[in-house]
């Protein structure tokens, strides 16, 4: 997450953060966290090496914790009840350990929060082709990509737009006080993680003749990327967007 989102949801925040749960954590979330002056953590992620990353990185405190579990588990931290519950970019996420699970999501959330939720999540840009040429480039990787996943036998991530998560959250009994877009400059790093991304799984294919072809694409589209990054600073396509919500008995 860029340090502007998480400026921002700091600055959102009043009184003492408590216990703290990351719902989907990584190694900036679990970073920015370990930061602030919490009662405890609990870090959360679906990934046995998504958790290996964060325990090399992150210093955790004995109050601390951190968890390899799966949100579809109706007995995971069941009964459990957090002040501050963050859930960066899980929306997305979990289609890759829980696929079509988003809906039911946002009630689990809601048992676990005593107060506060900060939610961060990625407009889709996989959808329609942009008109712009910064937009297009994003819009080819991220279909490359998720291709590279699907014949790899993997399941991408699945973004849903802020309008759509602010009405599952009411639903599920949040009060929404705040809820910003930002827009997103794409830089080199990002060309090349999800490029590199998925040349990983194209080297399990079978079929050499396929898997070098999408090598040639994959490494075609890399060079269009980021000539365009390197001449525009950036490829600005698309928005990053943070949803600020309470239950009932308001904010921590």
């Amino acid at each position: 997450m860029p340090s502007q989102l998480f400026d921002f949801l700091t600055r959102q925040h009043q009184g003492p953060w408590g216990r703290v749960l990351d719902a989907g954590t990584g190694v900036n979330s679990a970073t920015w966290l370990a930061g602030l002056p919490t009662e405890s953590l609990t870090l959360v992620t679906g990934s046995e090496r998504h958790a290996r990353q964060v325990l090399e990185r992150v210093k955790l405190r004995p109050s601390d914790r951190l968890l390899v579990g799966n949100w579809a588990d109706g007995g995971f931290l069941v009964g459990e009840r957090f002040d501050t519950v963050v859930a960066d970019y899980l929306v997305g996420a979990i289609e890759g350990f829980a696929p079509y699970f988003q809906e039911a999501l946002f009630d689990r959330l809601a048992k676990l929060t005593a107060g506060r939720l900060y939610l961060v999540g990625l407009d889709p840009y996989v959808v329609q082709e942009p008109e712009v040429e910064s937009g297009r480039l994003v819009w080819e990787i991220g279909r490359y990509r998720d291709a590279c996943l699907l014949l790899a036998g993997e399941q991408p991530y699945r973004e849903y737009p802020a309008e759509w998560v602010v009405g599952q959250l009411q639903h599920a009994g949040f009060t929404v006080s705040e809820a910003r877009r930002f827009p997103i400059r794409y830089k080199a790093r990002f060309v090349n993680a999800q490029i590199d991304m998925a040349l990983m799984r194209v080297a399990r294919l079978p079929n050499t003749k396929l898997a070098a072809s999408l090598v040639d694409h994959g490494e075609a589209l890399r060079a269009r990327a980021l000539n365009l990054a390197d001449a525009e600073d950036g490829l600005r396509h698309g928005f990053d967007y943070v949803i600020v919500a309470d239950r009932q008995g308001g904010a921590p």
